[in-house]
């Protein structure tokens, strides 16, 4: 039978964030590279994840498409399945269309609105929901189930390391409307107010949130080890993150619209558990 798939995506995650935290669960998988996203913020990340193009590792010296070629060759030995290549992903450039042509039940759980199930990145999956919370990774914990005999890939967006790094009750820094950008744009442009700047975050607080991001890593590694337990021998395990996140440094914070090596920075795990 095919190898399984679990896909962990730690949104907003950037690399030293992972190199920081103690992850007992994550280093089963191996030491984590330091690679690097096709995008900035969540949407277009995911897209290019779920093409089959996994975060990359910038070399020099070679061609673009022969990096492309070594990539998508590699999903031969991640799903135990010979003869995969990028013709195989062609023409629609879909990892869960591929896996479903495979004979793989496709299942997503999400925690950015922006990956809702009315996106077109809810294409080619069985089941696919987005959590009704921000931070629930033990709920998708909770609800992974294997079949015998019957392939699966789990792919699940995590929140719990994205803005505002919340666990439980931290009185930690907020900056008014980021989660309620998009669901209040319209209002915002037909009342054709003026851009506001909201005060900068002072270094400590950004001191403040790395730390929180770092202890989120924590917490997920935690969950992680009750998500290995119920994975089968041959499930193949990735674990990385959407893009990086900047914590004041050369005066950015967060993400997006950010043109800065610490926003594509992001941690590369990918293995098997031993049980």
């Amino acid at each position: 039978m095919p190898n399984h798939l679990v896909y962990i995506v730690m949104d907003s995650c950037r690399y030293d964030s992972y190199q920081a935290a103690s992850t007992p669960n994550m280093d089963r998988l191996g030491l984590g590279m330091r690679r690097y996203s096709y995008a900035s913020w969540t949407s277009p990340s995911h897209y290019a994840l779920l093409m089959g193009m996994v975060p990359h590792t910038n070399p020099r010296g070679v061609f673009a498409s022969e990096v492309y070629k070594q990539e998508f060759s590699k999903w031969i030995e991640r799903l135990g399945i010979p003869d995969l290549s990028f013709k195989t992903f062609v023409p629609q450039l879909s990892l869960p269309k591929v896996l479903q042509e495979l004979g793989y039940e496709t299942i997503a759980r999400v925690s950015m609105p922006v990956l809702n199930q009315f996106t077109n990145i809810n294409q080619y999956f069985d089941d696919y929901k987005l959590m009704a919370n921000h931070n629930d990774f033990a709920s998708m914990v909770e609800e992974v189930e294997f079949v015998e005999d019957e392939p699966r890939c789990y792919f699940f967006n995590l929140g719990e390391t994205h803005y505002p790094y919340m666990l439980s009750g931290e009185d930690l820094p907020h900056i008014s409307g980021v989660h309620g950008v998009f669901k209040h744009l319209d209002e915002y442009l037909l009342a054709g107010a003026p851009a506001s700047n909201p005060e900068f975050f002072d270094p400590q607080e950004m001191q403040r949130l790395h730390k929180q991001q770092i202890a989120c890593v924590e917490y997920v590694d935690g969950l992680l080890g009750k998500l290995f337990d119920k994975c089968p021998d041959n499930t193949h395990i990735i674990v990385t993150a959407d893009h990086g996140e900047l914590f004041g440094e050369d005066g950015f914070f967060g993400h997006g619209p950010v043109m800065h090596e610490k926003c594509f920075e992001v941690p590369f795990l990918e293995g098997r558990i031993a049980q």
